[in-house]
């Protein structure tokens, strides 16, 4: 297969597997809307069983405004979604409310005043303060809509105590004299909706609420772990020296797909569904549906920034402060006493520092000095003219005719030959001589004995601690201070402005690399 095969090949295969992560990560950001519609359900269950919006609603200190009520068309979501969280009908309020309708029914049929209807508006009264006293709402959590409809009855008939309000209200004298229309009116509109709201959930065996969100969940639960199983052991295959086990750690975040489904306890089960956050992200930014880049870029920085300059004080002076504390400790004497009594010792026979000497020499000599060699000569000129005119015979001789020009093509003959005489010179010194090896060998090793031993003298050994010493605590007073001062975002402008451009030179050199 040549190498435009591959190619083409690699590039079907990122296709296909790029068309994958996008399905896959459809699926989890879909499973990830439904987490959060189960999270939310029960506090917004007043909402998707009665499609009301209160806008411009608010409160402030005792002012209380009702807002601007907006009904929204929505399907029956409750109905079908009640049974996943366990709900059902609280028997208490269904016949409160079904004991209403039958009073319509009874005033239509027979009169206010028949006995059948008092018997009714008796009944409710029971119910009215039975309701009050047993607080039906609580197990649904909404003690708060009990206070509510308490509220409203008290404000509507002027009474102090919501009781007395209720057994007023739910007599034949209160609804003739008031109309029974427009109190059953204010009933259906500000009461009963919120009598609707309250339901009943079932404690299960385990002594929480019935939850059946865990079975609806199952199969997405199901599918990601096979998904993780099959994505961690392909990894493993196609990876050298990366186990299984070392597939399933790089892929942590997948954990929160499918580990729901082995914790009994519901309430951590739903904290670690909210999680599903971090996996949904990071699939749909490598499905390319999100460009997370710049975030991650920003939050990169941003961190760097905020420890670069800690960081980098810290390590510098612990550099400092260690070669301190080596120089205090005198290892300055133990160095140079270890070089005079402890043998050198040779590793390949061969001395670095004279072949490195050699070396630098012949480099100078074969393509440094020829390159700059009109410079060497104006240098040499310059001075040498300054010289000559510096002379108090020259200023006496130079009003002659021909000395300047005379004097000119003696300089440039003298200079030339300086020249050469110093390159031959170099020339000789990269010529293979092994006596001159020897003796530049033996120059260096004494040069290096001397020092050693001028240096371990008491007063310059002393002195030469002292000023190393006072060298590194100004070093950290001035340059680290000063390091600290620097601006680390200048540092990161320039660290992203040279990723860029290196991105943007890779991006073209593979544009020039696909062209036919």
């Amino acid at each position: 297969m040549t190498s435009a095969q591959k190619l083409s090949k690699n590039r079907r295969e990122a296709r296909r597997n790029l068309w994958f992560e996008r399905a896959m990560a459809i699926i989890a950001t879909i499973n990830f809307l439904v987490v959060l519609f189960d999270v939310t359900y029960l506090p917004l269950r007043n909402f998707w069983l009665q499609g009301r919006i209160q806008l411009f609603s608010f409160k402030v200190g005792p002012f209380e405004t009702e807002g601007i009520p907006i009904q929204v068309p929505l399907p029956p979501v409750t109905a079908g979604y009640d049974w996943v969280k366990g709900i059902e009908p609280y028997r208490d309020t269904e016949q409160y409310l079904a004991r209403v309708e039958e009073l319509e029914d009874q005033v239509i049929a027979t009169s206010l005043r028949s006995p059948e209807v008092e018997q009714i508006l008796a009944d409710l009264r029971e119910r009215s303060v039975d309701m009050i006293e047993t607080n039906p709402f609580q197990i649904a959590n909404k003690t708060g809509t009990l206070e509510k409809i308490k509220n409203e009855m008290r404000e509507y008939l002027e009474e102090e105590f919501a009781k007395d309000a209720f057994q007023n209200f739910w007599t034949q004298e209160y609804l003739e004299r008031e109309g029974f229309t427009n109190s059953l009116t204010f009933f259906n509109t500000e009461i009963k909706p919120l009598l609707e709201t309250n339901f009943y959930r079932p404690l299960g065996e385990n002594g929480e609420f019935v939850d059946n969100f865990a079975l609806f969940d199952f199969a997405f639960e199901v599918m990601f772990f096979l998904e993780f199983l099959a994505r961690t052991w392909f990894i493993s295959s196609r990876r050298k020296g990366i186990s299984w086990f070392d597939a399933m750690l790089w892929r942590w975040y997948d954990f929160f797909f499918w580990l729901p489904m082995f914790i009994p306890f519901q309430n951590l089960a739903r904290y670690i569904r909210l999680m599903r956050i971090i996996p949904v992200i990071i699939r749909l930014n490598q499905a390319q549906l999100i460009n997370l880049d710049k975030i991650q870029k920003q939050a990169s920085q941003g961190f760097v920034a905020g420890i670069a300059e800690d960081v980098t004080e810290v390590v510098i002076i612990r550099v400092l402060n260690q070669v301190q504390t080596a120089i205090r400790d005198g290892e300055i004497m133990k160095i140079l006493e270890s070089s005079r009594v402890k043998p050198y010792v040779d590793l390949n026979d061969v001395n670095e520092t004279a072949e490195l000497t050699k070396l630098m020499t012949q480099l100078m000599v074969d393509e440094v000095i020829p390159k700059v060699r009109p410079d060497l000569e104006a240098l040499l000129k310059y001075n040498i003219d300054k010289t000559i005119h510096d002379f108090p015979a020259y200023q006496a001789i130079k009003q002659f005719p021909g000395v300047e020009d005379t004097e000119n093509r003696l300089v440039t003959q003298l200079v030339s030959q300086i020249y050469q005489i110093l390159y031959d010179n170099l020339k000789n010194l990269t010529k293979e001589d092994p006596v001159n090896d020897q003796l530049m060998s033996r120059l260096l090793e004494n040069l290096g004995q001397t020092l050693g031993n001028e240096l371990q003298g008491q007063d310059t050994l002393q002195r030469t601690q002292y000023l190393l010493d006072a060298l590194i605590e100004e070093v950290k007073v001035n340059y680290v201070e000063r390091l600290s001062q620097e601006d680390i975002e200048q540092i990161l402008d320039q660290t992203r402005a040279l990723r860029e451009k290196a991105t943007q030179q890779y991006q073209e050199t593979r544009l020039l690399s696909d062209r036919p």
